[in-house]
C-alpha cells in the first residue's frame, strides 16, 4: 500500500522512451524467464486501487475503532500527506489502530471490504498469468505494505496461500490483535522480507511503484506492472520495459496521484 511516491521523489521527465509490452508479448516474456519463483506486489499490480488505504477509511466509518483513534490516525495521515511521517511509520499505524480488536473480526471485515469495493478491480490480465504460472508449478508470493487481513483475503482469488503472503502486521495472541509489529514490508524493507525468508534472488518480481523497486532489483527477470510516473523513470534508466493492463487505463488517474499503490 504505497501511499505518496510524489513525497521527497524528484519529478519524472516529461517525455521518457521506454517500451510498453502488449499482453501477448508481456505474458511471453514471463514465459520465457520461466520463474520457479515470482513475487507479486498486489494493490496497483493484481488489482487497481489502494485497497490499503480504502480499508482504513472504510473500517472507521464502520465503527471498528474508538472515535479518538480515528481521529488520531487521520491526522496522522494528513500529516503523512505533508511529508512528516515516514511512509514505514504510517503504514505501521494503520495496523496498529486495530490493536485489542478480534483477528477473527478484522478477517471478516476485510473479506467483506473486498467482496464489496476491490474482487470487481481484480486485473484480468493478472489473474490469468498467475493461474497460469501456478499451473506450471511456479511458486508465487504476495509482498505488501497494505495490511495484511486484506492481503490474504485478496490473494486467495488468484490461489495465493496465507503462507505465501507477506504484508504489514501486528502480532496476534490469544486471539487479540495487539500493537506489537510483525513487519511493514514497503520500500526497500519489501527486499529484506524477501531475503529473511530465502528469497534473495527471485526469478519474476511484478510490481506497479517506486516502492517496489527494491524487489525488483533482487529479480532475475523484473516486470513492473501498471508502473506509477516514478516507477517510469527508475524503468527507464535501468532499461525495463512495462506491462498495463486494459482495464488499469479507467482506474489509473486515481493511482497517478500517488497516494499509494504497493
Amino acid at each position: 500500500m504505497d501511499f505518496s511516491e510524489k513525497i521527497g521523489e524528484p519529478l519524472p521527465p516529461a517525455r521518457i522512451d521506454i517500451p510498453g509490452w502488449t499482453a501477448e508479448e508481456f505474458e511471453r516474456r514471463v514465459f520465457d524467464c520461466n520463474p520457479r519463483v515470482a513475487v507479486f506486489d498486489c494493490d496497483g499490480t493484481l488489482w487497481g486501487g489502494d485497497a490499503g488505504c480504502g480499508f482504513m477509511d472504510w473500517s472507521l466509518e464502520q465503527g471498528l475503532v474508538s472515535r479518538s483513534t480515528a481521529d488520531w490516525i487521520n491526522n496522522r495521515h494528513r500529516a503523512y500527506r505533508a511529508g512528516k511521517v515516514r511512509e514505514e511509520t504510517i503504514c505501521g499505524e494503520m495496523v496498529q489502530i486495530y490493536a485489542g480488536l478480534r483477528d477473527q473480526e478484522l478477517r471478516s471485515a476485510a473479506a467483506r471490504y473486498f467482496d464489496q469495493f476491490i474482487r470487481e478491480r481484480i486485473f484480468p490480465e493478472m489473474l490469468r498469468l498467475v493461474t497460469r504460472l501456478r499451473e506450471k508449478g511456479a511458486d508465487i508470493w504476495a509482498v505488501s505494505s497494505t495490511n495484511r487481513w486484506v492481503i490474504v483475503e485478496g490473494v486467495c482469488a488468484f490461489g495465493i496461500s496465507a503462507e505465501r503472503v507477506l504484508a504489514a502486521e501486528a502480532r496476534v495472541k490469544s486471539g487479540l490483535i495487539t500493537s506489537e509489529l510483525v513487519d511493514v514490508p514497503t520500500g526497500p524493507a519489501k527486499a529484506t522480507a524477501l531475503r529473511r525468508i530465502g528469497l534473495p534472488h527471485p526469478d519474476a518480481v511484478f510490481g506497479n511503484s517506486v516502492h517496489d523497486l527494491a524487489m525488483l532489483e533482487l529479480a532475475r527477470c523484473p516486470f513492473p506492472v501498471n508502473p506509477s510516473p516514478a516507477l517510469i523513470a527508475a524503468s527507464a534508466q535501468r532499461r525495463w520495459g512495462y506491462f498495463r493492463p486494459a482495464s488499469a487505463d479507467e482506474g489509473a488517474a486515481a493511482v497517478e496521484g500517488e497516494a499509494g499503490i504497493a
